[in-house]
């Protein structure tokens, strides 16, 4: 269960990568004071737990609702998060999360919390699909209780990044972030991959 626990908190860690939300979140907070930025960095880790968990659970039926296959799923996500840590990879970790325009807007908003930083800049489609994906490989409900428990444990990380997030920024730099990220895309590559790849060879198993 422990081993369990820990792959799943590393894979949803590596496909979120609040490491790279760090220079953005600096650049949205940069006007507010330090007490209006914890709020924002506590209120960005609750908005990131509900929307993940109500995904998790809900997310079966939405497949079901529009028709769309699990295995599809898993090779649209898969692909979602195999381009995302590409994009790490090249150290496109800031722009991959939110456009200009989006930033723009959020700059001139009084509470970033749900949007941009919870989504879609932290729980996006790679991350949702991976937990839908999980909700279906899961069916014991100890091991879904496991999953509900990295979320929650995620986002505690996800406040404790953006509550230390000007500390981070002054030891690592610019430059140190988009090294971390550069090891984080080798990893989401990998997921997004193993995702992809149990896609297929289930969806070739099904027409067998």
């Amino acid at each position: 269960m422990l081993t369990f626990f820990l792959a799943t908190l590393g894979s949803l860690f590596s496909v979120v990568n609040p490491l790279g939300a760090v220079p953005i979140y600096l650049t949205l907070t940069s006007d507010m004071t330090a007490k209006v930025r914890e709020l924002m960095a506590r209120k960005t880790a609750m908005w990131f737990l509900l929307i993940l968990v109500v995904f998790f659970f809900a997310g079966t039926f939405i497949l079901e609702f529009f028709g769309i296959s699990l295995n599809a799923l898993r090779i649209a996500g898969g692909l979602i998060i195999v381009n995302s840590g590409y994009g790490l990879l090249n150290s496109k970790f800031e722009e991959r999360r939110i456009s200009h325009e989006i930033e723009e807007e959020a700059q001139e908003a009084d509470d970033i919390s749900f949007t941009p930083m919870a989504m879609p800049m932290l729980s996006g489609p790679g991350s949702i699909s991976l937990l839908i994906s999980l909700f279906a490989q899961q069916s014991e409900w100890v091991s879904r209780g496991l999953i509900i428990g990295v979320i929650a444990v995620m986002a505690g990380l996800i406040w404790l990044v953006l509550h230390f997030a000007p500390n981070l920024f002054r030891l690592l730099g610019r430059g140190g972030l988009a090294a971390l990220s550069r090891i984080m895309g080798f990893l989401v590559m990998a997921i997004g991959i193993e995702m992809l790849i149990a896609g297929v060879v289930s969806l070739v198993r099904s027409m067998i």
